[in-house]
């Protein structure tokens, strides 16, 4: 039998809200070949990372640019047009976080982020200010699966792991969740994470 949850933390990007990188470049670099090598040789998931481990956006497009300076315009359009890579929200995903928050439930959010896009998303979409706190890696210098980050964010926010509960769309940040001693949710869609919640006797 798992621990009472009394602690639920939700990731932020692809539970919460949606992000595509394609949306932009889908305009920027409409041949679909040229896109795919382009996140595969120049911007990559391993260049976007360091941005939410907290390098700033000037340094990554720096190193970019010296590398592929012909390159220099889709570089920077990475930040330029970010804000079109997350488009809306998740609307079943929000009603949960929202209820849960509203039935007393101790919510907080623990995401993969640079610090000034995150702060733009809270503008951008309100109900990222409602949980008791954020953990931003762009902000701790710190991203998930690294346990350090699960640690850190228990110990800020008082939770107790065994009865702490993770919801993330990435397999890996679960697992990375799990050996921190936490409980955790795979993320497919939110009639699913009402599933494994109300399974683990959180009522939503």
């Amino acid at each position: 039998m798992a621990d009472e949850i009394r602690h639920i933390v939700f990731d932020i990007g692809k539970v919460l809200i949606h992000y595509d990188p394609n949306l932009p470049f889908s305009r920027i670099i409409p041949d679909d070949a040229e896109r795919r090598h382009f996140f595969d040789t120049v911007c990559t998931h391993d260049w976007n990372i360091e941005q939410d481990r907290g390098r700033s956006w000037a340094e990554a497009e720096a190193e970019l640019i010296a590398l592929h300076p012909e390159r220099e315009a889709q570089i920077r359009a990475f930040r330029q047009y970010w804000r079109e890579m997350v488009p809306h929200a998740y609307d079943g995903s929000v009603e949960i976080l929202k209820s849960l928050i509203a039935d007393g439930h101790d919510v907080t959010m623990l995401t993969n982020f640079a610090a000034d896009t995150f702060r733009e998303a809270q503008e951008m979409y309100p109900f990222l200010n409602l949980a008791r706190g954020v953990t931003v890696s762009g902000e701790v210098g710190l991203i998930k699966p690294d346990v350090a980050i699960y640690k850190r964010h228990a110990e800020t926010f008082g939770l107790e792991p065994a009865h702490t509960i993770f919801i993330d769309d990435s397999y890996p940040n679960v697992e990375g969740a799990i050996s921190a001693g936490w409980q955790a949710v795979h993320f497919t869609g939110a009639d699913r994470l009402r599933e494994d919640l109300v399974a683990r006797g959180v009522r939503v």
